[in-house]
């Protein structure tokens, strides 16, 4: 099966870069043009922004976004306005953002356009409910794995990872890297009854025992040295809204309660820890899971870095393949 019969049957997709100039407009771009070429009905937002043509932050040339008729895209006031595609207007949300509010617009001939969308995955989901009604089949979002990234592609029904050698000059070093996120997306996922009020919830911690769901008065994960006395009132399963770092691992493996404790987050995104603290915190013990497991559906190489690497893609495709259960594809390739 080839990457785009593979996604056919969903109806969400996430397309998240590891990094920047990792290739993910690239492969959004070509995951786009082929689906036109069915009969589905697509449309097309984003987590961040996407479709500029410089990189705001390296200041290198990107690859835009091409939007074809008959497809849906969702974007800001502000970003609307800047469109170079002839469109209407279906929608224009309640919700503000610091571009304006976010407009649903039908493509009406081919052109290129810049994508931003909801700023919560609570938003984001009920984005692509939204967009079912509307007559769409599939909505696909762009995203990045970032800790300013608040929407998680976990929600989406498959996921598409962009790596490559923007995030290190050489093969071995890429393939640790993506092999270590190609594992978070593999975490277990946590069952209870309280799942969509945790995933709702902004912040706080919160303990989990005989499926009562406590919030314990700890401001910060960063608190926890100063907050003993109740971090295992209600029990060693603990919920964490908001991100896992080395210092949170640290302190928990440090504790006798280590071989009883179950951290919970609510998506591999929301993991920013090192292989070494994370392999140190399970060998004394420790569990990690995820409220939402996501459906990764297979793996998008450039072997290309805006720094100059030029890499052998087909031997980066086939160090990664030695390590991950799911295809990985350099789309370049696949449009020669």
């Amino acid at each position: 099966m080839n990457l785009i019969d593979s996604i056919l049957p969903f109806h969400s997709l996430s397309i998240v870069g590891m990094a920047k100039n990792t290739g993910k407009t690239v492969c959004l771009n070509y995951v786009l043009d082929q689906l036109r070429k069915t009969d589905k009905v697509l449309a097309i937002t984003s987590i961040g922004i996407d479709g500029e043509k410089k990189d705001q932050v390296t200041q290198t040339e990107k690859p835009e976004v091409t939007l074809y008729e008959g497809s849906f895209f969702v974007t800001t006031e502000y970003h609307y306005r800047q469109r170079r595609l002839v469109s209407e207007i279906y929608d224009i949300s309640e919700e503000m953002t610091s571009m304006g509010r976010l407009v649903i617009a039908k493509v009406l001939q081919t052109g290129k356009a810049i994508i931003a969308g909801p700023a919560s995955s609570v938003r984001m989901k009920a984005l692509i409910d939204r967009m079912k009604t509307m007559g769409v089949d599939m909505t696909i979002v762009d995203g990045a794995l970032s800790r300013r990234s608040p929407a998680a592609p976990s929600i989406t029904d498959g996921l598409i990872l962009s790596t490559g050698a923007a995030i290190a000059p050489d093969i071995p070093t890429i393939v640790d890297k993506t092999r270590f996120v190609y594992k978070m997306t593999q975490l277990e996922a946590f069952e209870t009854a309280h799942r969509e009020e945790l995933l709702q919830s902004d912040s706080g911690i919160y303990a989990l025992h005989d499926e009562i769901v406590t919030r314990l008065p700890i401001a910060s994960p960063l608190l926890f040295a100063k907050s003993k006395e109740v971090l295992f009132k209600h029990g060693t399963t603990l919920f964490i809204s908001g991100i896992v770092t080395d210092a949170i691992l640290e302190y928990l493996k440090s504790q006798p309660e280590i071989k009883e404790t179950v951290l919970i987050v609510k998506d591999f995104t929301k993991i920013f820890v090192t292989p070494f603290v994370l392999n140190s915190y399970i060998q004394k013990g420790g569990i990690l899971k995820v409220l939402q497991k996501p459906n990764l559906t297979a793996i998008c190489v450039n072997p290309t870095s805006p720094m100059g690497a030029h890499l052998d893609s087909q031997a980066l495709q086939a160090a990664l393949q030695d390590v991950v259960k799911v295809p990985v594809y350099d789309v370049r390739m696949l449009e020669r």
